[in-house]
C-alpha cells in the first residue's frame, strides 16, 4: 500500500474515531441529564471520572505534542542558525509557539480540574 492510501485510510479511521466518540458521549449526556433525580449520584456519575480523564489527556497529549514539535523545529533551528547566522528568528518563534502548545494544554487541563464537582 502506497503513502497516500495510508494516509487516507488513517483519516478515515481517525474520522470513525470522531464520530463514535461523538455519538458514545451524546448518548452518555442524555442518560446523565436524564437520571438527574438525586442530587449526589452526580458526584458518582461518569461525569466526574470523565473530566479527571479529560484533564489527564489534555495536559499529556498537548506536552507530547509540544515535546515533538519542538525536537523537529529545535533541530531545524539549530541547522539554521550554524549555516546562517540571521536565520534565527523565524525558527525562535516556531519555537516559541510549539513551547505555548503545552501551556495551552495546561490551562485546558486546569480549567477541566476546576469544574470536576465534589461532594464537600
Amino acid at each position: 500500500m502506497n503513502t497516500k492510501k495510508k494516509f487516507y485510510l488513517s483519516i478515515l479511521l481517525f474520522q470513525i474515531l470522531l464520530v463514535s466518540i461523538v455519538f458514545l458521549t451524546l448518548n452518555g449526556l442524555i442518560s446523565f441529564v436524564a437520571a438527574q433525580s438525586d442530587p449526589i449520584d452526580f458526584y458518582n456519575s461518569p461525569t466526574t471520572s470523565m473530566l479527571a480523564i479529560s484533564a489527564a489527556l489534555s495536559v499529556g497529549l498537548s506536552v507530547l505534542g509540544s515535546a515533538w514539535a519542538l525536537k523537529t523545529v529545535g533541530t531545524a533551528a539549530i541547522s539554521a542558525a550554524a549555516e546562517r547566522q540571521g536565520s534565527i528568528v523565524i525558527p525562535f518563534l516556531a519555537i516559541a509557539m510549539s513551547e505555548a502548545l503545552a501551556v495551552y494544554g495546561l490551562i485546558v487541563g486546569i480549567l477541566l480540574v476546576f469544574n470536576i464537582p465534589s461532594a464537600a
